[in-house]
């Protein structure tokens, strides 16, 4: 299973990739969420799987027996608010390079970048 896990993992990763290297944005933006959510997928996978045991101090003892690593799940909590936030935040770029350029292709909005800021609103004429 725990190899299952691994190259579903790398394959998520290898899309992500993949995706990322494209020339339209949106790829792009859905490439960096695949590849964040094969990065956690990883993550998860250095926590032993097989573990069906909660990450809790039996009462008498003085140490954690064979349980998940509690650790890890943090990492794999953290890194998914962080991921979200960054998703949002790229998908606002996208938006905004779309709006200014009418395209969703990288050189399109490299060449409205050159450009250089949009009118304010108002000061139009």
């Amino acid at each position: 299973m725990t190899l299952l896990y691994a190259f579903v993992g790398a394959g998520t990763v290898g899309c992500g990739l993949y995706m990322i290297l494209s020339r339209n944005l949106v790829r792009m933006l859905l490439g960096f969420s695949l590849l964040a959510t094969g990065a956690n997928l990883l993550l998860f996978l250095a926590g032993r799987v097989r573990s069906q045991q909660p990450p809790i101090i039996v009462d008498g003892e003085q140490r954690l027996g064979e349980a998940a690593d509690p650790l890890i799940q943090a990492l794999i909590l953290t890194a998914i608010v962080i991921g979200f936030a960054l998703t949002v935040v790229m998908a606002t770029l996208v938006l905004r390079a779309w709006r200014q350029s009418g395209s969703i292709r990288a050189e399109d909005a490299n060449a409205a970048e050159a450009m250089g800021a949009p009118p304010k609103p108002g000061n139009e004429a």
